[in-house]
């Protein structure tokens, strides 16, 4: 099986398992999927988010993701528990294409380290 492939089949298997569990089914896109790995990270789930904290746990995702492509590194936690990361390096210029690829590539390592995925 092709690297494409067996991408395009474990990203398949996380939107399945995620879209069952958090979604009635309904199929979760990207973002939702970042919102989700954001919530994980911040570790407070009963919590109800404001529209700017929505994106703030957007933002740990995203550096959490790309933390072992060398992009991020936690800094801190606050004391309130939201992680901070600094910035190793500024992010490629990429197409939304391509950003796109890296993201689900970086979604799909994260599920197997936590073994949500096999």
């Amino acid at each position: 099986m092709s690297r494409d492939e067996q991408l395009k089949e474990r990203w398949n298997t996380v939107v399945n398992k995620l879209s069952n569990q958090f979604a009635d089914g309904d199929i979760l896109d990207l973002d939702a999927i970042i919102y989700l790995i954001g919530v994980q990270e911040l570790g407070q789930l009963d919590q109800r988010f404001k529209k700017d904290q929505k994106l703030d746990l957007m933002h740990i995702a995203i550096c959490k993701l790309l933390a072992p492509y060398g992009y991020y590194e936690l800094d801190f936690v606050d004391d309130d528990g939201w992680p901070h990361y600094k910035t190793l390096e500024p992010l490629p210029h990429l197409k939304a294409g391509e950003q796109s690829i890296l993201m689900k590539e970086a979604i799909v390592s994260y599920f197997l380290e936590t073994e949500f995925i096999g």
